[in-house]
């Protein structure tokens, strides 16, 4: 997260603001919390800020619930219409915009990578969190489309996870997708570890789940988000309503692999998958 910040902050340089020149940030971490997220959108409403960046579904879900008079740009939220943050992609009116992240056709890419990965894989356990169904809706099709089982497992804290992880490792076949929630974020380690105890291929949504110690991720660039998302401040401080600025989609992904992991459960990795990957780490 705080490479994101730093991306932001460099680009906010380059449009001509300099924070603690010509203009103030104030930074709030909750760390996939949502009652701490909400109270640090309420700390950051009362300072009466001209624009409030919220990362993903939790953070914009608190801000909102503490005003809507702000204007307000949402980062790395995966349903945004969906969850009722705009009405519309293209034309979000009201005070809020933002960058999407996840669309649904992406399980159909895990899974793909899974297959790859590790051929044997028959049955997937989708770990999932409340607010990321949509991306459910089409893990199944693209599960049996690759002749793949698929099964939805919430889990609300560290211990759920340690369940779920310990049931998909008892299938035949056992293979594990991450959903992007915040909280998984905050147990990435934990949960790269479960996997590796349980010799679970996993894939995951961010890079940073990988250099923990996971075996690979699929997903967009999330420093590229936020590096982008520059732009939208830039604009809203000059002037622009949040409203009139559609919502953008990512634009770069990448695969990242650790080959370290793979050796650890006994995965080879063909040359054709480590031509695609756009890191591999060793």
């Amino acid at each position: 997260m705080r490479a994101r910040l730093t991306a932001f902050q460099e680009a906010m340089r380059t449009l001509g603001w300099t924070i603690g020149g010509n203009v103030q940030m104030d930074v709030r971490w909750f760390g996939g919390s949502s009652e701490r997220a909400e109270a640090h959108a309420r700390e950051i409403a009362a300072l009466g800020p001209d624009v409030i960046v919220a990362n993903a579904t939790v953070g914009i879900e608190a801000v909102l619930k503490t005003t809507r008079s702000v204007p307000t740009l949402f980062l790395i939220v995966g349903n945004p219409v969906g969850s009722g943050f705009v009405p519309s992609m293209s034309r979000p009116g009201g005070n809020v915009t933002g960058f999407s992240a996840f669309e649904p056709e992406i399980v159909g890419r895990w899974i793909q990578v899974l297959k790859e990965i590790a051929p044997d894989t028959r049955h997937v356990s989708v770990l999932s969190y409340p607010g990321y169904e949509f991306l459910w809706e089409k893990a199944e099709a693209a599960a049996a489309a690759m002749s793949v089982a698929a099964t939805m497992m919430p889990a609300y804290n560290a211990t759920e996870i340690e369940q779920v992880i310990a049931t998909a490792a008892a299938r035949p076949g056992g293979a594990l997708i991450v959903l992007p929630a915040p909280m998984f974020s905050s147990n990435r380690e934990l949960l790269a570890r479960l996997a590796a105890s349980h010799r679970l291929p996993a894939v995951y949504p961010f890079r940073y789940f990988v250099t923990a110690g996971g075996l690979m991720s699929y997903g967009f660039d999330t420093v590229d988000i936020f590096k982008r998302a520059s732009g939208y401040v830039d604009r809203i401080l000059r002037g622009e309503k949040p409203g009139d600025l559609p919502v953008q989609a990512p634009t770069k992904f990448e695969l990242v692999i650790n080959l370290k992991a793979a050796r650890a459960l006994g995965l080879n990795v063909s040359p054709a998958m480590l031509a695609q990957a756009d890191e591999v780490i060793e």
